[in-house]
């Protein structure tokens, strides 16, 4: 499995450096769409008429983070060391990202794909194609730009959508 996650890192890393356009969309996904995600999911979760409904939906997306990126992601980075590809292949990565931190799962991937699933399941469908859509190029420019193997966003995406599932199944018969 890891040789072909090498493969598929080696197709989208060898891109770098052949167009500074592209470098620079894989530099702004990477790092900074991140906090438009997080301005739009804002307004959706204070956009509800109701008090207890922004209050349910500010409750509803901090667990489900808390679950995916606190708790799952942490654990799993806990047992489980794996070192991000610019330590491995020994090479400067597009943004700044320590070595001594572990790429498996993904933090960003399990974050932002949370936070889409969350949107999702509050019934803002469309909102959640564009966060997914998002989350996807995000994980992509992470490979992109050296930081992460493609299993480590693959993976952040399964925490992110097992989270969301989870407190789904706990939270939804308790909303009124």
């Amino acid at each position: 499995m890891f040789s072909l996650d090498e493969k598929i890192f080696n197709f989208i890393h060898q891109l770098v450096g052949k167009s500074r356009l592209l470098d620079l969309l894989a530099i702004f996904f990477a790092d900074y769409s991140g906090y438009i995600l997080i301005l739009i999911a804002l307004v959706i979760i204070f956009s509800a008429k109701k008090y207890k409904d922004r209050i349910y939906n500010l409750a509803f997306i901090s667990l489900i983070l808390l679950l995916s990126n606190g708790i799952i992601t942490q654990t799993i980075r806990f047992f489980f060391f794996r070192e991000r590809p610019f330590a491995v292949l020994n090479f400067a990565p597009l943004i700044e990202k320590s070595s001594f931190e572990a790429a498996l799962p993904s933090g960003h991937a399990s974050f932002f794909f949370a936070l889409a699933f969350a949107i999702f399941y509050l019934g803002e469908k469309r909102w959640s194609l564009v966060f997914l859509a998002i989350s996807l190029l995000m994980g992509i420019a992470r490979v992109y730009v050296g930081v992460h193997w493609p299993l480590d966003i693959v993976s952040g995406m399964l925490v992110a959508f097992v989270s969301a599932f989870i407190v789904k199944l706990l939270l939804e018969p308790r909303k009124q």
